[in-house]
């Protein structure tokens, strides 16, 4: 019989079959550039599922066809030399069992002790009126006042800032919400969508993001960051932001930007829930509509900001927010790039620049930062359903810089 029926009367797909045949487990018949199945097939076949149902590995099982094959055993020899394997196999698996058993014991322990944990929220969160300083209104530069603010613990969970000049923007639940910004993700953000985020994405794209936040990591010295007010683009879900969060100095602000109104609630819950409370400010707003005082940012945080904002737009963000950043801050960022870009790439001609590293290189040199350190990541080919905007054929990577003007 031809391989598909094979696989089909023994309900195993046809990969199967062929993995099996590539370890040399079954050799069928080659006819007329097609493999006919035989009734040997079978034979090997069904002891292959037996063995495997006795916990015998697809190696351990191709070991003991070779030696079956070559040592033209005797029955007698035969029967001793598989009572000797089960017998071995037997006493692995009672150890397996024992050494489960008391994992099982230290699994069981673990839940009880985390089943006592609460995850309540310990904060309630809002913008301390100690940091209006750093806004400003975007159209005229005028400073804000607090109109019909609800204040709890020097921090205004729900109100408005209105400038002069008519601008204003909406604090609901503690976060700044630009008045033409309160779009809504078509996912649900919760701690299950970290998970299925995980279990969805690529294996060398998370392999790539660890690497990349675990280089940050490395190169922000945290007691330098006292006083300083850092600028997060694109805070998302919080990645960045959640793997340093603990090192952040109290006195220190970092003000997460992002358009997406769900992400911000899911990340605010986050870290409401957190042991400590940090100097965080959600901000709700398109980036060239964020309400922050020009030259007040000492640390720009760019984590794929500037090259999300590339999807839609030719002009490099970096360059349009740069009347935020003082004279002399330091930049972090990672940028996607693209190796090549196929005829039915999702990114639009216009917009590719921005996914070139010279042209990348060249943004950030034009803006006066100097480069203290750089990291290239590896290729990757598959995104996953979050990470869906490159196609077959295309291969993306990161650029990570670290620098100062």
């Amino acid at each position: 019989m031809k391989i598909g029926e094979f696989a089909s009367k023994n309900k195993v797909s046809k990969d199967t079959i062929r993995y099996y045949m590539d370890l040399g487990l079954i050799i069928p018949e080659k006819q007329g550039g097609q493999y006919f199945f035989d009734d040997r097939c079978q034979n090997k076949l069904d002891e292959i599922f037996n063995l495997k149902n006795m916990a015998f590995t697809l190696n351990e099982i191709k070991t003991i066809f070779v030696f079956r094959l070559l040592g033209n055993l005797t029955p007698y020899q035969q029967n001793e030399y598989y009572k000797t394997l089960f017998v071995n196999k037997h006493e692995e698996i009672l150890n397996r069992i024992e050494n489960l058993t008391a994992i099982g014991g230290v699994l069981k322990n673990k839940i009880k002790d985390l089943s006592q944990y609460e995850c309540d929220k310990k904060f309630t969160w809002g913008i301390n009126v100690n940091m209006l300083n750093i806004f400003n209104c975007p159209k005229c530069n005028g400073q804000f006042v607090i109109q019909d603010g609800i204040i709890k613990d020097n921090e205004i969970i729900n109100g408005k800032l209105k400038c002069r000049c008519g601008k204003e923007y909406i604090i609901e639940n503690g976060i700044l919400i630009a008045n033409n910004c309160n779009n809504e993700s078509q996912f649900n953000f919760d701690f299950n969508y970290i998970t299925e985020y995980i279990n969805v994405t690529d294996y060398n794209y998370l392999d790539n993001i660890y690497k990349g936040i675990d280089w940050v990591h490395k190169k922000i010295d945290f007691s330098d960051l006292k006083n300083k007010v850092l600028l997060e683009l694109g805070s998302g879900f919080g990645f960045a932001l959640r793997s340093n969060y603990n090192k952040l100095p109290n006195d220190c602000i970092y003000v997460a930007v992002d358009h997406d109104i769900t992400r911000h609630k899911f990340l605010k819950n986050m870290l409401e829930m957190a042991d400590i409370k940090k100097n965080v400010v959600f901000i709700c707003a398109d980036f060239l509509e964020m309400p922050i005082k020009h030259k007040s940012i000492d640390i720009l945080l760019d984590f794929s900001g500037t090259s999300n904002y590339s999807f839609e737009h030719d002009e490099f963000l970096l360059a349009l927010i740069d009347k935020y950043v003082k004279e002399n801050a330091y930049i972090i960022g990672s940028y996607i790039l693209f190796k090549n870009f196929n005829n039915n790439s999702l990114i639009a001609e216009r917009f590719r620049n921005n996914f070139i590293l010279n042209k990348v290189k060249q943004e950030i040199a034009e803006l006066k930062y100097k480069v203290i350190d750089e990291r290239v990541s590896n290729y990757v080919e598959n995104g996953g359903k979050y990470e869906d905007y490159f196609v077959n054929g295309e291969k993306i990577y990161n650029y990570a810089f670290y620098g100062k003007r």
